[in-house]
């Protein structure tokens, strides 16, 4: 149910309806272990309050999703689980790959050789002049 807090397995968890394996809990958001993780130790944080995108949440949300984020990732750093790096990722949208139509912020922990990879074509450079009429657009759109 992509986008519908009837039924979202994120809000079952935050209302304590739904298992989950609970890292943190504040008032904005809730952070726990993802039941088909990535690598061991792969954080899911979500805001309490049901919004399908980054786009929806407060400021103060959006901020808190980060900082609890940060202070995992600190956690799995220090020696939590094996962890040699982190990778943040919030997929915005199904086209994005989102799952779950609910926001979150995966914290993956990292380590040579974990068969974890995001991939894309980074072998594409494009000229100065279509980099600089983006960002132009990209300015006039944020105001």
């Amino acid at each position: 149910m992509f986008g519908q807090e009837q039924g979202c397995v994120f809000c079952r968890i935050v209302r304590g309806e739904a298992e989950a394996s609970l890292v943190h809990e504040d008032d904005l958001v809730t952070a726990f272990l993802d039941i088909n993780p990535g690598t061991p130790g792969h954080v899911l944080v979500v805001p309490r309050r049901h919004v399908a995108g980054l786009g929806e949440l407060e400021d103060a949300e959006a901020a808190r999703l980060m900082l609890v984020g940060r202070s995992v990732l600190g956690a799995l750093r220090g020696g939590a689980v094996r962890c040699e790096g982190v990778n943040l990722f919030l997929a915005d949208g199904e086209a994005a790959g989102q799952e779950v139509g609910h926001a979150h912020l995966h914290v993956f922990p990292r380590f040579a050789g974990d068969g974890f990879a995001l991939h894309g074509d980074w072998t594409r450079f494009p000229p100065r002049a279509e980099l600089d009429a983006l960002a132009a657009r990209l300015r006039a759109a944020l105001g």
